[in-house]
């Protein structure tokens, strides 16, 4: 069996610099996705693809590019950034069988769609992207961030928080990582009975009379 030879530092790199300077140039409207939730997620992943693993290189290299969509258009999935994801991939220099590698991560660690068996490259980045969300500062400071980044109201990112992430902690893969769950789980349940009483709150005629004359 042939041995996989690793991403190169240098390429790496590349990816990284491409990728830090799209954040730039479009940080205006990445408030949400922009570097500083790339680098938090990519830091993140590598120390968690250190514990459960996985291909370290290739782990960092998925979390430097999972959000490419957010670039491509607004409130999307990450299929929409595939073609930008590869071009990048690409023309930094990573060979054809880590893009597909790498593809398949990004897509099996979103939110939405992943379930309890999936790789152990993309746990750990759906580990360290599921920490950015369930940190405690994280509906404080950039909740009305995502709201403004991808055009949609409060009631609809509640509802997709709640819809999306409440049964993954109910069945007991919110985190993957076990050291992850045991720190972090409860800023997580924190986090999602808050978005919860939202929901909760936004089925008051009061509170949504009282949202829509301070949005005006």
């Amino acid at each position: 069996m042939r041995t996989r030879t690793t991403i190169p530092r240098s390429v790496i790199a590349d990816v990284e610099q491409r990728v830090r300077r799209l954040c730039e140039d479009l940080a205006a409207k990445l408030q949400f996705h922009g570097w500083h939730h790339v680098s938090f997620v990519r830091d993140k992943s590598v120390h968690f693809a250190g514990r459960n693993g996985a291909a370290r290189d290739v782990v960092e290299v998925a979390a430097l590019v999972h959000d490419l969509n957010y670039m491509v258009r607004r409130n999307s999935l990450p299929t929409d950034g595939e073609a930008l994801r590869r071009k990048i991939l690409f023309v930094s220099g990573v060979c054809l069988g880590d893009i597909e590698w790498i593809e398949k991560i990004v897509v099996e660690a979103e939110m939405r769609t992943r379930h309890r068996d999936i790789s152990l490259e993309a746990q750990a980045l759906s580990d360290a992207d599921t920490l950015f969300k369930a940190l405690p500062v994280t509906p404080v400071v950039l909740a009305h961030k995502y709201l403004q980044e991808n055009g949609i109201t409060l009631k609809e990112l509640a509802y997709k928080i709640v819809g999306e992430q409440v049964s993954k902690a109910d069945e007991g893969y919110y985190f993957y990582d076990a050291e992850a769950a045991a720190t972090y789980s409860k800023w997580a349940e924190t986090n999602l009975l808050l978005w919860q009483h939202i929901v909760e709150s936004l089925d008051d005629p009061c509170v949504e009379e009282l949202l829509t004359k301070v949005a005006s």
